[in-house]
């Protein structure tokens, strides 16, 4: 007897605590009406039905809290979906396809991944794929292309070789990397003598190959302010 009134108690409190908010729980009004039928078993000492309505009770009390919990992650997940679709939105719209085309994929198909678990109603998951799309994106900005070409200068003024060329941060950032731009065949052919990668002269266009995927166009213009490259773009 006093597990049944206990249960029913317990039920009660429960009910009035998430009927108020969620008025469209079916779980909810399911497990309303079982309580108040145990209850009039109760005082009418039909003590077996009371039980059963009290289980049905407790149950449906269960998957309501279910429901709930559910629906206050698909609320979190609809805020973050839309962050996420805004996000890659702003990403278009700066090319960061072009520019940054390895965060720019990398999001992509996060936000996939968060549309098939949210379509699947698995609200979690969506979040946590939507969250990698903005964390893919958090460094993306609108910015000046690399350059896709270098005209040789003066050694006296500039120091040009494969190697201090390849270290500059609109080139490569890494002066290691000389070799991408020696064993280009376009330079090659620029070149007095093609065996000999110390001999390049000032006026030599010098094609600057993409290792990474990054978008280069035009030439190098000291006057423009480059981002240096990265190969996590």
């Amino acid at each position: 007897m006093k597990k049944v009134l206990l249960t029913i108690s317990l039920i009660f409190s429960a009910a009035l605590a998430f009927s108020v908010s969620y008025k469209n729980n079916t779980y909810q009004k399911l497990a309303d009406e079982y309580t108040r039928k145990a209850e009039h078993a109760l005082d009418a000492g039909e003590y077996v039905l009371a039980e059963e309505y009290a289980a049905k009770a407790e149950e449906n009390a269960r998957l309501s809290e279910e429901f709930v919990k559910k629906m206050l992650a698909k609320a979190d997940c609809d805020a973050v979906m839309k962050q996420a679709a805004k996000k890659l939105e702003y990403a278009k719209s700066i090319n960061a396809e072009r520019n940054f085309p390895m965060a720019y994929s990398s999001a992509q198909k996060s936000y996939a991944s968060a549309q098939e678990s949210y379509n699947g109603e698995d609200y979690v998951s969506a979040t946590a794929f939507a969250k990698q799309v903005l964390e893919a994106l958090a460094d993306i900005k609108e910015i000046t292309p690399l350059p896709e070409f270098y005209v040789v200068r003066p050694w006296a003024e500039t120091k040009d070789c494969y190697w201090n060329i390849s270290g500059r941060p609109y080139v490569y950032d890494n002066p290691l990397l000389w070799e991408n731009l020696y064993q280009n065949e376009e330079n090659k052919k620029n070149m007095p003598r093609p065996n000999d990668p110390n001999l390049i002269l000032p006026g030599m266009k010098m094609k600057i190959p993409s290792i990474t995927g990054e978008y280069r166009e035009g030439v190098y213009n000291p006057s423009k302010k480059y981002d240096p490259y990265s190969a996590n773009r």
